[in-house]
């Protein structure tokens, strides 16, 4: 009974120092199994440690790398896909930075865009089309500045040619206004031809005539009426050379239509005597006299302001620097020592 009891008590004991022995083996890893499990704890320590990595190291390393060119900032690629992985501040900080750099310099592709143009504006501008274009409005150009210069020289007085001025002496216009006391003119139609009336006629270029002293050429405007129309406003009414004349604030005028049977004028537009209504033929006849002494005038002293008379007139005026009017106007006569 005893040794019955022993052995089941032994049989006990192995069995459950055989479980303990068990249960310890499989609580205890396999070598292969501690290798995978240090692996791992090592992997999740170096994340850790990663993450642990101060933001300015990490900032230090973006600013290191360089810069994407214009290709890879249009076409996303692995670059872009790591930049997201990195924290969101850096990411932020990043794309400000590249902004303002794209805001500061343009891309190496707009440079080369700008480089095109202006080469294909240069090759156009090179073409014989548009040089002939370009020639032709530089050429319109100079034109209307030469039109322009032409038409401020026609506003002023024209400047003496070279000559020496010539004035008249004193003394010679004394003596030819005396000698001229009594003239008259006489109508001379085969020589000097009768200008013929215009009511829409105008002093050519009297326009450009500045001043007061030319105002009545500039406003000068025929008019055909008969005798009592100019004897009810007009004072002094003469018959010279065989046209009626009527006087009017220093200027002798032609007044169409007084007398058709007297009706020869040598010259359409008023004639200046000054504040004396010295007789229009007397005045015409001293400044013949006159021009003809200083070597202007070729004619015959006839007291008609005919063509030759005015082409002396002209040129003195040229001369002498006044407005070409080929007439006898209150600058001229002044300039000839006969203005009262």
């Amino acid at each position: 009974m005893k040794r019955f009891t022993t052995l089941v008590i032994s049989c006990s004991l192995a069995l459950v120092t055989g479980a303990m022995a068990q249960q310890d083996g499989a609580q205890q890893p396999t070598p292969n199994k501690k290798e995978k499990q240090h692996e791992r704890a090592q992997a999740r320590k170096e994340r850790q440690e990663n993450r642990a990595v101060p933001m300015n190291a990490n900032e230090n390393r973006h600013k290191a790398r360089a810069p994407m060119n214009a290709e890879h900032e249009k076409a996303p690629g692995a670059a872009n896909r790591q930049a997201d992985q990195r924290p969101a501040r850096h990411r932020a900080q990043t794309a400000a930075t590249e902004r303002d750099e794209n805001n500061a310099a343009p891309s190496s592709t707009e440079k080369s865009k700008a480089r095109a143009n202006a080469h294909a504006e240069t090759n156009a501008a090179n073409t014989p089309v548009n040089r002939r274009t370009a020639n032709q409005q530089k050429a319109n150009q100079q034109t209307t500045e030469q039109q322009r210069a032409s038409q401020q020289t026609a506003n002023q007085p024209k400047a003496n040619k070279g000559k020496k001025t010539k004035k008249p002496d004193a003394q010679v216009v004394r003596q030819i206004k005396e000698k001229h006391a009594n003239f008259h003119a006489q109508a001379r139609p085969q020589q000097v031809p009768s200008v013929t009336f215009r009511q829409d006629y105008r002093i050519s270029n009297s326009q450009n005539w500045q001043g007061e002293r030319y105002a009545a050429f500039r406003n000068y405007r025929p008019e055909r009426h008969d005798a009592h129309w100019y004897r009810s406003r007009y004072d002094r009414i003469v018959l010279i050379g065989g046209g009626y004349y009527y006087w009017n604030a220093g200027y002798w005028y032609p007044a169409w239509g007084y007398d058709p049977a007297q009706a020869y004028y040598a010259y359409n537009g008023p004639i200046y005597t000054g504040t004396v209504a010295e007789p229009p033929d007397r005045v015409i006849a001293d400044v013949q006299a006159t021009l003809q002494d200083m070597g202007y005038y070729k004619g015959e002293v006839d007291g008609l302001l005919g063509p030759l008379t005015r082409e002396a007139l002209t040129e003195y005026q040229s001369d002498n620097g006044l407005y070409t009017t080929a007439a006898i106007d209150q600058p001229t006569l002044d300039s000839l020592g006969m203005g009262a």
